[in-house]
């Protein structure tokens, strides 16, 4: 699930990144309207949380030009604005929530897992392929009866991977879906994230789903006695 976060103030953007993407959430930071509106022109976001008030451009803006645009994805407004016209103002101009700062980032994380659900890529908190399932909320894998914890990075990929089955993914297209707007990940850094994996699925018997393609990039193929991802 990767997440916009609009935020002009940096000592509140950095804590709100951390949280999320501890809680295994790809989020794109920002500080500024203008760049917000340009990365909503070029990526698919499953959820927004936008500052009322941003330098060049307000969240309130954003948000009604993506409705505007036709755009689904729920939108959380975060805003030390907390009266009931204001909240009425967000809720009208399309905002799916409100919530007023200073926020409680537990509350947040509760409110991010609910708009998520509200996504139309949503698709449930487990993924399963064949036998092997991916617990998008406890950042499990688990096949059979043995269960994995994975770290937010490793569960990431694994999902990626597994909303594409048998398919040649490239490196770029894994480090463009993965990695966050304005980050450059290392040359290896894939690699290591792979190789990684590949130890965390072997304990659970399915080491050998990961395929190398020499050249291109990665494939994650299913056992005979596959299924579908549901």
């Amino acid at each position: 699930m990767r997440i916009l976060v609009v935020e002009d103030d940096p000592e509140q953007l950095e804590p709100l990144q951390g949280v999320l993407s501890e809680a295994g959430y790809i989020v794109d930071g920002v500080e500024d309207g203008e760049i917000a509106q340009w990365l909503l022109s070029q990526k698919e976001y499953d959820l927004l949380i936008l500052d009322w008030m941003l330098p060049t451009i307000s969240g309130l803006s954003l948000c009604r030009q993506y409705r505007q645009a036709g755009k689904t994805a729920p939108v959380l407004i975060l805003t030390a604005k907390d009266t009931t016209l204001d909240k009425v103002t967000g809720l009208d101009a399309g905002a799916d929530d409100y919530l007023v700062k200073p926020a409680d980032l537990v509350e947040l994380l509760a409110r991010v897992r609910a708009l998520g659900r509200r996504s139309p890529l949503w698709q449930g908190e487990t993924l399963r392929l064949a036998n092997l399932q991916l617990h998008l909320n406890r950042l499990t894998v688990e096949r059979g009866k043995t269960s994995v914890e994975l770290s937010p990075r490793e569960a990431q990929l694994l999902e990626y991977l597994m909303r594409h089955p048998n398919q040649v993914l490239t490196r770029n297209q894994i480090e463009e879906a993965l990695w966050e707007w304005g980050m450059e990940p290392e040359s290896n850094a894939l690699t290591v994230l792979v190789r990684k994996l590949r130890h965390r699925l072997q304990l659970v018997g399915a080491e050998d789903w990961i395929k190398t393609v020499y050249g291109m990039g990665y494939s994650l193929k299913l056992p005979e006695e596959s299924g579908r991802v549901s």
